[in-house]
């Protein structure tokens, strides 16, 4: 396709869309965060983790043997997952388990695994 045509070919702005769009977007400061949050989503490593914690509740060592990562390697993506608010973990004795951190996370999962499944 042409990129050419790909473009208006009038110069006209939709002023009432244009102002009603302006007032529901959300302020810069929270598209920020949703940038950053898809930053930490760009890793193919980290999508690896919370697919695999879609599935079940687990500790470093089963994330490491299920991708056939390091327990340093898996533990720094956690941090990171961690930090953004993504994972949590919980204490059983000498062992941390590690889970999505709440539903809205297995969404975003569910629904760029729907998207790509219909590409």
């Amino acid at each position: 396709m042409d990129e050419e045509k790909l473009t208006c070919e009038t110069n006209h702005i939709h002023d009432e869309v244009c102002e009603q769009v302006s007032l529901d977007m959300p302020d810069e400061d929270v598209l920020y965060d949703v940038a950053e949050l898809f930053k930490i989503f760009g890793d193919s490593t980290r999508v690896r983790i919370l697919s695999a914690l879609a599935q079940a509740e687990m500790c470093v060592c089963d994330i490491g043997a299920v991708l056939n990562m390091t327990k340093s390697a898996v533990s720094h993506q956690l941090r990171i997952l961690r930090q953004a608010k993504l994972v949590k973990n919980r204490r059983y004795g000498k062992e941390i388990f590690y889970s999505l951190d709440d539903d809205h996370v297995l969404s975003i999962i569910n629904i760029a695994l729907e998207h790509i499944a219909e590409g």
